[in-house]
């Protein structure tokens, strides 16, 4: 994505948003959303309505903010809850009311109710609107309820916050933010996951021969027994030599 040209755009007469310049903070401020909206892979047209909501809701800083006058003269202006906190509108979505801050922060896994200053850390309150309104926390409307593939109301959205409070106005806003996304070339990114690669398959090892013993040593044959004469030839011999004609 070319963030220059994504400011660029906004800076034009034609966007009707920051006018000719933008401070340091509200640049800052929009590098941590697009940086969220684009490591979560949120669809262009989706992100648009992200950043005209913060916009909106943070009077125009990109920073999350205090609501202006804390709350006071409402019901949710009053400290309530185990703590005595007072849960007034803080953050890029403006959250109030105690369940909500109990809400929230139990999906992104930081107390919210001890420490609500909390939702004016950057990157917890970029957590806070993408997944609020992502998930339909603070209405029950969600993003794509509104916007999803070709289908784009970006009037309607505003029911994902606020009813139809500055509905038009912030419609608007989401226009210019999408023209701008597309000049830069925005593309959302699918979440990196780690794989790792299957093992080639290998064959079974060989069995070991086993080591082959001596040969045991034979013992030697037995020499073939000398035949002894029998007695008919040892007579027949005797009377031989008897009349000297011995063998």
């Amino acid at each position: 994505m070319d963030r220059t040209a994504f400011y660029a755009a906004l800076r034009s007469r034609a966007s009707g948003v920051f006018g000719t310049s933008l401070s340091q903070k509200q640049v800052d401020g929009m590098e941590v959303l697009l940086d969220t909206g684009q490591n979560l892979g949120m669809p262009l047209r989706q992100l648009a309505y992200v950043l005209a909501t913060a916009y909106h809701e943070t009077a125009r800083t990109m920073q999350p903010i205090e609501e202006y006058g804390k709350g006071k003269g409402r019901a949710y202006g009053n400290p309530t809850g185990p703590y005595g906190k007072v849960y007034f509108g803080r953050g890029f979505v403006q959250l109030t009311w105690l369940a909500n801050y109990q809400k929230a922060g139990e999906k992104i896994g930081v107390d919210l109710v001890r420490y609500p200053e909390k939702a004016l850390n950057l990157d917890i309150a970029a957590d806070i609107i993408f997944q609020g309104m992502a998930e339909g926390w603070f209405t029950g409307k969600k993003l794509s309820d509104y916007i999803e593939n070709d289908h784009v109301d970006y009037s309607g959205a505003r029911r994902i916050v606020n009813g139809t409070d500055q509905a038009t106005k912030i419609a608007g806003y989401a226009k210019a933010f999408e023209t701008a996304l597309r000049a830069a070339g925005y593309v959302a990114q699918v979440p990196k996951t780690i794989s790792i690669p299957p093992q080639p398959a290998q064959d079974p090892p060989k069995p070991i021969p086993a080591t082959p013993e001596p040969p045991k040593a034979q013992p030697a044959p037995a020499p073939a027994p000398v035949a002894k004469p029998g007695l008919m030839t040892a007579l027949f011999n005797l009377i031989l030599k008897l009349f000297g004609k011995g063998a």
